[in-house]
């Protein structure tokens, strides 16, 4: 008697493995989606509180419990800064002071950095290992002997100490250079000495337009530094005409009082420009960021 030889059926186990496999795939991913949603809202509900304060009442800021949402929204509060502060004089005063900051402290790191990844000369690293000790020292521990040599030269009162000390660098723009620096191949620039390129050719045409990327990173920290700089106005400007657009909503909170719709609306247009320059500048932002200290 023949049998007939029937192959077995597949077996279930496996679709089963791979369903239950995907299912725990999908909810992790949801897991994960919910926690970033929810660290999404709590880091931008200051934002949104901060834009909401600014548009309410004098009358709904101190309400209990608070309104979430302005209940008769009103622009009265940017009205009067403007009306009654020369907050345009303070965003003039604040821009000149960022950006001839952002143009010097570009410039005078880039060289510092140049000099200390590509330069071979005696002492070198010892040197660099001063420079970064510097960062290890508070800036409020210098701010007595700064005043008194500002003081000294008659520069307070101006804006010049607000300026100068950024636009001489600074060893976190060096370190930052100096590293992304490191991570770039030396063929371009043996190339160009080869076609005759001194020194500061080899920097200027071929080391700085590859440094785009960290250059914008540290244009952006510089910016962001002295356009947040509130401790440095208020120590050495005292003229009103002189104030930073810090000092300038400082102005909304008295020794007795804080007109609270009005500091939030001058921490709107405080904060504006700063996230306008951080758009334009994201992608270099985060490419300099990425590729920065590869190498040490």
């Amino acid at each position: 008697m023949s049998r007939t030889l029937t192959a077995a059926p597949p077996s279930a186990a496996a679709p089963r493995w791979q369903m239950s496999l995907r299912t725990a795939t999908r909810i992790k991913k949801t897991i994960i989606t919910a926690i970033l949603i929810v660290l999404s809202i709590a880091a931008l509900f200051p934002f949104y509180w901060m834009i909401s304060g600014s548009l309410k009442t004098e009358f709904e800021a101190f309400q209990f419990p608070p309104t979430i949402i302005p209940q008769e929204p009103t622009l009265e509060n940017y009205q009067g800064l403007t009306r009654d502060l020369p907050f345009g004089l303070f965003y003039l005063n604040t821009l000149k002071i960022a950006g001839l900051s952002v143009l010097g402290q570009l410039i005078t790191s880039s060289l510092a950095g140049y000099a200390f990844a590509r330069l071979d000369f005696p002492g070198r690293d010892k040197l660099f290992l001063v420079v970064l000790s510097t960062m290890m020292v508070p800036a409020i521990t210098t701010i007595i002997p700064l005043y008194i040599l500002v003081y000294q030269i008659n520069w307070v009162n101006t804006h010049y100490p607000l300026i100068v000390p950024t636009m001489l660098g600074s060893a976190y723009g060096t370190f930052l250079l100096r590293q992304y620096m490191l991570s770039l191949p030396k063929d371009l620039e043996d190339a160009a000495r080869i076609d005759g390129c001194n020194t500061f050719q080899v920097y200027y045409k071929i080391a700085l337009p590859l440094m785009k990327p960290a250059l914008a990173t540290l244009g952006l920290f510089t910016f962001m530094g002295q356009w947040n700089d509130f401790f440095g106005p208020l120590i050495f400007v005292d003229k009103i005409d002189l104030y930073t657009v810090q000092l300038g909503a400082n102005l909304a909170q008295g020794q007795w009082y804080t007109d609270q719709p009005r500091l939030m609306a001058g921490s709107v247009m405080i904060t504006l420009p700063v996230l306008l320059v951080f758009i334009f500048l994201q992608r270099y932002f985060v490419r300099g960021v990425n590729l920065t200290g590869i190498q040490g």
